[in-house]
């Protein structure tokens, strides 16, 4: 579990755009073909922990799509905080769409579950998970500990920090025969959830990597890739009765970056990243920055959809 952490200090991504192209010569088809790359999250992304919106299913590797031009619209939602919007969607955890729950299993951030066959490590004082979904494998593990720092082998009603690492691993096969290999990992902490504690705080970070070759749907050898990164930083939710809450202080960065190349084209990369800072307030501040271009915007806490100048 190590070597997960320190593969997701490693990570520098960048995130995703789309642009106005021509589409005359294979640079500017690898342009287009890019429309598509950034409406979903690399295949298997969604079982790292992540702020983006929670998906079970494993997910489709990146298809370029060559049979849409420019007046065409991307169709992506991506100003818009729901499973459709902002580069896959935006946590429920994270604007505040988790009904009130105090302990462990309970409330925002406190779905903390791993899957697989799992089994207490007394050396590492962590529970270490395995588990297979399709060609992916999925190696996860966690710490569990009391508020006064007492490591358990499972959570009970005393458990007020949970630390979850989760690496995947492996290749995905569309069914028009792309090949993408994908290897993730994700390092998340939760602390406050002990029934008698009044607030949650969250840190942490994942990282994802797709590459795939294959065919367009025009029928054209290209290879992609995608780089997807996430950072929790100071999350606070405080824990009020009756209601649901979100979160009064931290940041959470997103970016992502696509790269397609198409047979006798050179590489085209389109990036994109996205800032949510909460400051206490019924408002969190969203920076988006797509290609070097930034835009402001406002998203109203709960559940709110941005209003970007």
């Amino acid at each position: 579990m190590k070597r997960i952490a320190q593969g997701i200090a490693a990570a520098a991504v960048a995130a995703l755009a789309l642009a106005c192209m021509d589409t005359t010569g294979p640079s500017s088809q690898s342009a287009l073909a890019l429309t598509q790359a950034f409406a979903s999250l690399p295949a298997g992304f969604t079982l790292t922990t992540n702020s983006f919106a929670a998906n079970e299913n494993v997910g489709d590797a990146f298809m370029p799509g060559m049979h849409r031009g420019p007046g065409g619209g991307d169709h992506s939602g991506l100003d818009r905080v729901d499973g459709h919007g902002m580069m896959g969607g935006l946590g429920p955890d994270f604007i505040g769409g988790i009904g009130f729950g105090r302990g462990f299993g309970h409330g925002p951030f406190g779905g903390l579950t791993l899957r697989g066959t799992c089994a207490f490590n007394s050396s590492s004082g962590r529970v270490e998970c395995t588990d297979t979904r399709g060609n992916l494998t999925i190696v996860s593990s966690a710490s569990y500990k009391t508020a006064a720092g007492t490591v358990q082998s499972a959570p009970d009603s005393t458990t007020d920090a949970v630390n979850i690492q989760t690496a995947v691993t492996g290749t995905v096969t569309r069914r028009d025969s792309a090949v993408s290999t994908v290897n993730h990992s994700s390092n998340r902490t939760v602390a406050g959830l002990a029934s008698s504690s009044t607030q949650r705080t969250v840190n942490g970070a994942a990282r994802g990597e797709e590459s795939t070759s294959g065919k367009t749907d025009s029928g054209i050898v290209f290879t992609a890739t995608r780089l997807v990164g996430d950072t929790t930083t100071g999350l606070v939710i405080p824990i009020v009765s009756g209601k649901p809450t979100y979160p009064t202080a931290g940041k959470v960065i997103r970016q992502m970056k696509a790269t397609v190349t198409l047979a006798g084209g050179s590489p085209t990369t389109k990036e994109r990243r996205e800032v949510i800072t909460y400051d206490g307030t019924e408002t969190a501040t969203l920076v988006i920055t797509t290609d070097g271009t930034t835009k402001t915007c406002k998203i109203p806490l709960p559940r709110g959809e941005p209003s970007c100048s």
